[in-house]
C-alpha cells in the first residue's frame, strides 16, 4: 500500500557531507511526523531527527549543528543533510513516516535503509 524509498547514502571522508532522501509512494491521506533513525553495527537503533507537519524539528544532541532535516509535503518526501561527518556517524540510516490512511488511522512505515560510511 505504501512504500518508502531511500537514497543518498555512500562513502565519504571525515568532515564530508551527504544528503539523504526518502519519498513515499502509494495510497494514503497524509503524512504527519517524519523521522530519521540510524543503526550502527552492534548498537541499538537511534532516533536522529524528527520533523512535524508544521516543520518543527528536533535532533539528538550528537548531530545538532551538523545535520538538518527538512520535508516537502507536495512530494511526500523528507531529507537529511549530513555535514561535518565523523566516523561515529557511520550507520544504516532509515526514514520513518507516520502515515494517515483514508480510514484516518495512523500507521508507521519504514524505508529500506541506506548505508552511510565515514572514513576517518
Amino acid at each position: 500500500q505504501v512504500q518508502l524509498l531511500e537514497s543518498g547514502g555512500g562513502l565519504v571522508q571525515d568532515g564530508g557531507s551527504l544528503r539523504l532522501s526518502c519519498a513515499a509512494s502509494g495510497s494514503f491521506k497524509s503524512i504527519n511526523n517524519m523521522a530519521w533513525y540510524r543503526q550502527a553495527p552492534g548498537k541499538q537503533r537511534e532516533l536522529v531527527a524528527t520533523i512535524s507537519r508544521d516543520y518543527t524539528t528536533n535532533y539528538t544532541d550528537s548531530v545538532k549543528g551538523r545535520f538538518a532535516i527538512s520535508r516537502d509535503n507536495a512530494k511526500n518526501a523528507v531529507y537529511l543533510q549530513l555535514n561535518s561527518l565523523k566516523s561515529e556517524d557511520t550507520a544504516i540510516y532509515y526514514c520513518q513516516f507516520a502515515v494517515v490512511r483514508y480510514s484516518f488511522r495512523e500507521y508507521s512505515y519504514w524505508g529500506q535503509g541506506t548505508q552511510v560510511t565515514v572514513s576517518s
